[in-house]
């Protein structure tokens, strides 16, 4: 079935940290009017890297996550700066969080956080032909580096330090990714 978008009638917004919050005074085609929120980030998206150390391990990293107040397992992540492309930030956050630059850098897709209120996305990056290469990053300490196989992504989406829901996401699409472009 293929709608029409609502028609925004009003918009009014106020400042909410790093995002802009919009409320939208919608009409639907059926004449419904609605008001919605949104949030709108103030920055250019983010990346979220999948470094592979060889054909079958990925390279994750274990940071300190304030939302959830522990050490969480996940990808190498973070903002794409004013002037940078997804693959120039993937790589910069790859040298700055895990210490290695890649040669080979893909947009695989973009994911949505939460899409019924948030405008943020999220370019899935595949970075293979890895080499040592650090750069000076803002995290307060030192990461650690996890290899793990992505033949064993079973165990890892089941254990209690691997909640992202973008890490788990941009595995499934990597592996599955490899599997059909396998020798590329």
């Amino acid at each position: 079935m293929s709608r029409r978008l609502p028609v925004i009638h009003h918009v009014t917004e106020h400042d909410a940290g790093p995002y802009r919050m919009e409320r939208l005074d919608l009409e639907f085609s059926n004449g419904e009017r609605r008001l919605y929120e949104r949030l709108h980030g103030r920055g250019h998206g983010a990346v979220a890297v999948v470094p592979m150390l060889d054909a079958e391990t990925v390279l994750l990293v274990r940071e300190y996550a304030a939302g959830v107040h522990r050490y969480e397992l996940g990808l190498v992540k973070g903002r794409i700066d004013a002037g940078e492309t997804p693959l120039e930030a993937a790589n910069r956050e790859l040298m700055e969080e895990a210490g290695y630059g890649a040669r080979d850098l893909r947009v695989l897709r973009s994911l949505t956080l939460a899409p019924t209120y948030m405008s943020h996305q999220t370019h899935v990056v595949l970075a293979r032909d890895l080499y040592p290469q650090r750069l000076p990053g803002d995290e307060p300490e030192e990461l650690e580096l996890v290899p793990w196989k992505l033949a064993d992504l079973g165990q890892l989406i089941l254990q209690d330090d691997f909640s992202e829901g973008r890490s788990i996401a941009a595995l499934f699409m990597v592996r599955e990714w490899l599997q059909q472009h396998a020798g590329e």
